[in-house]
């Protein structure tokens, strides 16, 4: 006897088995069809209840997937609501709900999702222990995906150069990738770049073998080649970087955080040029779609760069704004935005505000390098007016730190400016005193100790001179110049130790030599060159045992001078006779024949006509007549007289 099977059973059944089929040929929606079935008749069930939240995540409707987690409860579907609050960019969110799941350990999945979560969240030192975890205890296919992430991770570590980065081999076209991040954010651009042009190579050598089309294998390309752009941009090669861009961008790549890195960086690249083209190229990259794609501190670039690309399009309310917003997403940008406005309020001529502004940020402020560089700008915006003096009040005000090489020589310039060399004088010497007295290394001093000694000995100031070159005298030791003018400062103040120090200086055999002085000799630019003939002939080599042969005078037979044929001894000569006959005294220059008959006048009038209306003719000057003379008919001129006939008319014909 046949046992009744259950018409529910039977609807469960078919409709697992289409669940099965759809979901391995990839139709969800249609697996998704069956899965309501099941629960259409077993709504507890919860096999099928995990099967529609698969669906619902294969065909990206993460939303729909976590309201119906969250409506029947499935509190055992850890990983699947994880997923979907970090595919939904909650990545806070879904972190806690790895954590408070409270699993004595994590299995594979989820330990692999909260590590791809770290990464999101930025944490990239418990994101790097993570990976190198998993690897160390998988070995399956996705091996060099992982170990393509822990590049990506160990490129982010790598911002921080006191942070050791291990070795990770490198075999596919994403780790060479990856691995050029690591080099070029350790600034060895030019080594970043060419393993890039490895990545490259690869990249399509990989993609032709899989069969990838021409289109996806560009897309993948884009890539790697915005990243060797920036790598060229960083080494000064502007115009190719640019090009690059552009070319890129021109492709209309499909990924967001592709376009708004490569827009970013041609609108750095164009500055205060092009700048209708940066404002759409800046709100290409700072469009919604980029928000979760982009790094903090890709998004912190690209909001600085929209605030200075606010400034040279000059728009005061626009860049205020911008530079209150930027503040306010970014703490640690508040002193950028503070300088973007104080720039503003210069280029508004409100000085006065501008100043106003840093130095209430520079009281405010436990940054003391912030303060530091706020009174720096505040001098910059003084010395812009002219105001000399507040300037140097400013720079007086800093302590210790006036003496800093670079302060002491803005302060001298200032003061020499302002024709107030005592004062200049006074501060190089307390500057030597205090380098003296503290005894404080500040990298290489010598340019300053130079300068120093050099302004007092003009001044006059010698012992100050001589406490500067003794200074500079310990940092080079062996520097002869150094000596020499310590010996001509001391000289002036202290002969004793003049005598002293010059017992150092070296002998004069040891600074010229024979053939130095043969060689100065020899030079023949300071003598003529019947001299230099002569001292060339008059050397000869002489080996030691050879006889000197004495030559013998030669006596010149003097002639007398020949008087001209018409001499007379009674006569005194011409004391002209030795000077050019154009600078004679009886000197008459030849008229110039061709300037004879220069008619003035317009063109076409006869010579009468021009002696009239020439103005410079002191008969005309002369003459009682009206100031404006009586009109009179010129002569025909030359070309009026060949003139033959009026204008011929024109035969028939087109015009």
């Amino acid at each position: 006897m046949s046992k009744d099977i259950n018409p529910k059973e039977a609807i469960i059944k078919t409709a697992y088995a289409d669940v099965n089929k759809f979901g391995q040929n990839g139709e969800f929606d249609k697996s998704m069809k069956a899965v309501n079935k099941i629960l259409a008749v077993a709504p507890d069930d919860h096999t099928a209840l995990h099967c529609k939240i698969i669906c619902f995540i294969q065909l990206t409707k993460f939303e729909e997937a976590l309201k119906f987690i969250e409506k029947n409860r499935l509190v055992t579907l850890i990983f699947e609501k994880a997923y979907c609050e970090y595919r939904l960019n909650k990545p806070n969110l879904a972190l806690k709900t790895i954590d408070d799941a409270n699993l004595p350990a994590l299995p594979p999945n989820l330990k692999e999702l909260r590590t791809q979560v770290l990464y999101r969240l930025e944490r990239y030192d418990e994101c790097f222990e993570s990976y190198k975890d998993i690897i160390k205890h998988t070995n399956d296919y996705y091996e060099d995906e992982r170990r393509t992430n822990l590049k990506a991770v160990a490129a982010n570590l790598a911002l921080d150069t006191n942070k050791m980065i291990p070795e990770i081999p490198e075999d596919t076209y994403e780790q060479y990738f990856n691995g050029s991040f690591i080099l070029s954010n350790r600034q060895r651009y030019s080594e970043a770049e060419k393993k890039l042009r490895v990545s490259e190579k690869l990249c399509r050598e990989s993609l032709e073998e899989d069969g990838a089309s021409e289109e996806e294998i560009r897309e993948e390309m884009d890539i790697i080649k915005v990243q060797t752009a920036y790598c060229m941009q960083m080494q000064g090669k502007t115009k190719e970087a640019a090009a690059i861009y552009a070319d890129v961008l021109r492709n209309k790549p499909k990924d967001p955080a592709l376009v708004a890195v490569a827009s970013n960086n041609l609108v750095v690249i164009n500055k205060d040029q092009h700048v209708f083209d940066s404002k759409k190229k800046i709100r290409s990259a700072m469009a919604d779609a980029c928000e979760h794609k982009l790094t903090a501190r890709q998004k912190k670039a690209i909001a600085l760069n929209n605030c200075l690309l606010a400034l040279f399009t000059n728009a005061s309310d626009q860049i205020h704004q911008l530079s209150t917003k930027l503040a306010e997403q970014y703490p640690d940008m508040r002193f950028q935005s503070l300088l973007i406005r104080a720039v503003q309020f210069t280029k508004d001529k409100k000085h006065k505000e501008a100043i106003e502004l840093l130095q209430k940020h520079a009281a405010s402020t436990a940054n003391k390098e912030e303060a530091f560089a706020s009174k720096f700008a505040i001098v910059q915006f003084l010395l812009v007016q002219g105001a000399r003096k507040e300037a140097i009040d400013i720079l007086l005000s800093l302590g210790e730190a006036k003496y800093k090489p670079g302060i002491v020589s803005a302060l001298v310039t200032l003061y020499l400016g302002m024709n107030n060399k005592p004062a200049a004088s006074e501060l190089l010497r307390t500057a030597v005193d205090w380098y003296k007295k503290n005894n404080v290394s500040s990298g290489d001093l010598s340019d300053m100790w130079r300068q120093a000694a050099e302004f007092h000995l003009r001044g006059g100031a010698t012992e100050t001179a001589a406490s500067s070159l003794e200074e500079l005298l310990k940092l080079k030791p062996n520097d002869v110049r150094v000596l020499a003018q310590l010996v001509i400062a001391y000289a002036q103040c202290n002969p004793q130790k003049a005598l002293e120090v010059s017992k150092k200086l070296p002998k004069l055999e040891t600074l010229t030599t024979a053939s130095e002085i043969d060689a100065l000799e020899a030079a023949n630019w300071v003598m003529s060159t019947k001299a230099a003939k002569k001292s060339a002939n008059a050397k000869i080599d002489q080996s030691p045992g050879t006889p000197v042969v004495e030559k013998k005078k030669c006596h010149k037979r003097k002639r007398k001078g020949k008087l001209p044929k018409n001499y007379n001894a009674e006569i005194p000569p011409d004391p002209e006779r030795w000077l050019p006959k154009y600078e004679r005294t009886g000197f008459r220059k030849k008229r110039d024949r061709r300037a004879k008959d220069i008619i003035k006048g317009s063109q076409g009038m006869s010579s009468q006509a021009a002696e009239q209306y020439d103005m410079s003719n002191r008969a005309n000057l002369n003459k009682s007549s009206p100031a404006t003379p009586a009109y009179q008919e010129p002569t025909p001129g030359p070309r009026q007289q060949h003139r033959k006939g009026g204008q011929k008319k024109r035969k028939g014909g087109r015009f």
